[in-house]
């Protein structure tokens, strides 16, 4: 055993080193050393801790690691109420709340605001004493919550002691307001491991916070990936601040996380803007937002405004529309598509999921509906994010009456009558029929889409009926169609033949990309599609490359480059090709123009969070402009990673593999922008 004071001085020297390279880890997104090196420090403190029980402190960094647990949670005041919000939903009602001010303080009052996202997870208020966490309880009723602080303290997003500066002082007592969330790649990741354990998912991100939050096992909290952010204070004594957005940046320097899109804005029509912008950048963000939260920023002008019932008068939550409704399975189909693939698809009584109506959802394969327990019949939890699919997350088992009937995919193809096989290590099943329907009708939906050959008024109703019809056979066939053949479909006029027929002759001249992507290539999306445009120029040098040379180029794998190179050794796939030659098919080569070499020229470029002058898509753009290549995944040909505002797990990943990273600023110099 060492001296006492040796023992106190080297505890105080690890608490310090710990909590060092904490910050370095979560706050900055810049660790210093490793996570092994990281976890021999911990070790070393906790070996001292045990050895010297007195020398323990509430702040210490192993109370991270959890306490023992308890048999119930016991009840918490917050020191001032956790007030609810009142709701709008359109720009109507933010100017209305602008108006309601107006009238309360006086039209001469001049109003400046703070504008935030609203992350959805779970409200926490955070007691701090001289500096020191004592206290943190769930919003509960907004006036008492749940004692959670053992929990609480193996976040580590959140401070267990914060230190003042000359210009920065702690006040003797604060009460600190935040949002416990899950970010969607560690909820996604979560789920997994539950399904494969055959537990119940949770229902989404905030579901999967709050339950976490709510482990009486502190043990099990602390290996749930939890962070939080701070939006306000409650009472504060000993200090006094003049607007909100003071409070939010003292709350970041004394080292809690603050979301950085947070904006200070001087009129109600900059809040408007930002909350169109905020519902255009949602599902870029790497959690999940389901709205805007406005506030008076003058504190002396909210204490004047007070509080009607439980609502603030100088806040307002500007809410999305839903991405999550439950609704009724009716009935399940299988889908066969143009790879031969059968998709289990959920046809569901309809129901309005983020803005539009929804009716069908995809169940994706039979594993996935076997772990979930999906049944027709079954009450279930949908959502839909952005443009995404809608997809079922969950049954609600609590909704069951015993009626509900389990689906298996058929064994033979439900369009052409055909076996359909599961190849070993694939979770899908195929029909084999070479003649199938559906895949000639999937087939050609690809090629005519916006991605492929952009042909305007060719809807999948329309090449149903032009397969029906024996019209086409294959995608070439479109090129080959009479305007006195069209007449003769259910609900073609003159007009709309002469439409459709000049829409296809304007795709005749596609970009070389959008042709490769048309094909409908195995694994070549449009990323791929345009790497090949702009390595080959020409349809027949891509035909002729062999699978070795196409190993060679960044970004193709066997798997990609054995598809391409069977793909044009089919028969039947090159006479399609010919044939569109002879319509009078050119593609033309690609349409990035390299002016002269830069920078970005061969260089491959990964985008994450949110950038400030540009969309990602604007980003990527000038990238491929320059010669380069925008990726969406950190691999180990990535050469640099631009990180904007909320950065995710693209950002960890870069540091954790050595990769640069580069702020927007970085990467407009690098592109001479800037």
């Amino acid at each position: 055993m060492m001296d006492i004071e040796v023992a106190r001085k080297k505890i105080e020297d690890l608490k310090n080193l710990i909590n060092y390279h904490n910050h370095r880890y979560y706050q900055l997104d810049d660790p210093e050393i490793s996570d092994a090196e990281y976890d021999l420090l911990l070790k070393e403190l906790i070996e001292l801790e045990r050895s010297y029980p007195e020398l323990q402190t509430e702040d210490s960094p192993t109370k991270r690691i959890g306490a023992a647990p308890l048999t119930k949670f016991t009840t918490s005041v917050h020191l001032t109420p956790m007030l609810s919000l009142a709701n709008a939903f359109s720009e109507e009602e933010i100017l209305e709340f602008q108006e309601r001010l107006k009238r309360f303080l006086g039209a001469s009052e001049k109003l400046s605001f703070v504008a935030e996202p609203k992350i959805d997870g779970v409200a926490v208020n955070l007691i701090y004493i001289n500096g020191i966490l004592t206290k943190g309880a769930t919003r509960g009723d907004g006036s008492i919550g749940e004692d959670v602080t053992q929990n609480i303290r193996t976040l580590h997003t959140i401070p267990l002691a914060i230190k003042g500066e000359p210009d920065n002082p702690l006040p003797e007592q604060i009460e600190i307001r935040g949002e416990i969330y899950m970010e969607s790649i560690a909820f996604r990741n979560l789920n997994e491991r539950r399904l494969a354990a055959n537990e119940a998912p949770f229902a989404n991100p905030r579901n999967a916070a709050a339950g976490s939050l709510r482990q009486l096992d502190p043990a099990v909290t602390a290996k749930r990936p939890l962070k939080m952010f701070c939006y306000a204070t409650g009472l504060v004594k000993g200090r006094v601040f003049y607007n909100h957005w003071n409070v939010l940046q003292s709350l970041r320097r004394w080292g809690f996380s603050v979301n950085p899109l947070i904006r200070q804005l001087d009129s109600i029509h900059g809040c408007i803007n930002f909350y169109h912008e905020l519902q255009e950048r949602r599902h870029e963000l790497p959690y999940e937002i389901d709205g805007m939260v406005i506030k008076v920023d003058d504190l002396s002008l909210q204490n004047r405004l007070g509080a009607v019932s439980r609502s603030p008068r100088w806040a307002l939550a500007c809410k999305f529309a839903a991405t999550q409704a439950t609704t009724v399975i009716e009935n399940i189909v299988a889908q066969v598509g143009r790879t031969g693939a059968l998709t289990p698809v959920a046809i569901m009584k309809p129901v309005q999921v983020g803005g539009v109506t929804v009716s069908r959802a995809t169940l994706h394969n039979q594993d996935e509906i076997e772990k979930k327990d999906i049944r027709v019949g079954d009450t279930v939890l949908v959502q839909r994010a952005g443009d995404v699919i809608p997809e079922v997350v969950k049954v609600i088992e609590t909704k069951r009456t015993g009626n509900e009937k389990p689906f298996r995919i058929p064994t033979k193809c439900p369009e052409c009558g055909s076996e359909v096989v599961r190849l070993a290590g694939e979770a899908t099943h195929r029909c084999i029929g070479i003649a199938c329907p559906a895949q000639i009708r999937g087939h050609i939906i690809h090629f005519a889409s916006r991605g492929g050959m952009d042909i305007e008024g060719l809807g999948e109703k329309m090449i149903a009926q032009l397969i029906e019809k024996k019209l086409v056979a294959d995608p070439a066939d479109l090129y080959y169609l009479s305007f006195e053949s069209l007449l003769n479909l259910e609900r073609m006029a003159e007009k709309s033949a002469n439409n459709l027929l000049s829409a296809i002759d304007r795709s005749k001249n596609p970009p070389l990309e959008k042709f490769i992507y048309a094909l409908g290539i195995r694994h070549v999306g449009e990323h791929m599609a345009r790497i090949l445009a702009q390595k080959y120029q020409q349809i027949e040098r891509l035909m002729a490359a062999s699978e070795s040379e196409l190993l060679t180029i960044r970004d193709v794998g066997p798997e990609v480059s054995n598809s391409i190179a069977q793909f044009f050794k089919n028969a039947s796939n090159c006479r399609v090709i010919e044939k569109l030659k002879e319509a009078g098919i050119k593609p033309k080569a690609s349409e990035t123009v390299i002016s002269s070499p830069s920078l970005l020229t061969g260089k491959t470029f990964v985008f994450t969070g949110v950038m400030e002058s540009m969309t990602r898509n604007e980003a990527k753009k000038i990238v491929e402009s320059h010669g380069g290549q925008a990726s969406g995944t950190v691999t180990r040909n990535t050469d640099y990673v631009v990180a904007g505002a909320a950065a995710g797990s693209k950002l960890q990943k870069a540091l954790d593999a050595g990769v640069p990273v580069l702020s927007e600023e970085e990467f407009l110099v690098m592109a001479g922008i800037k």
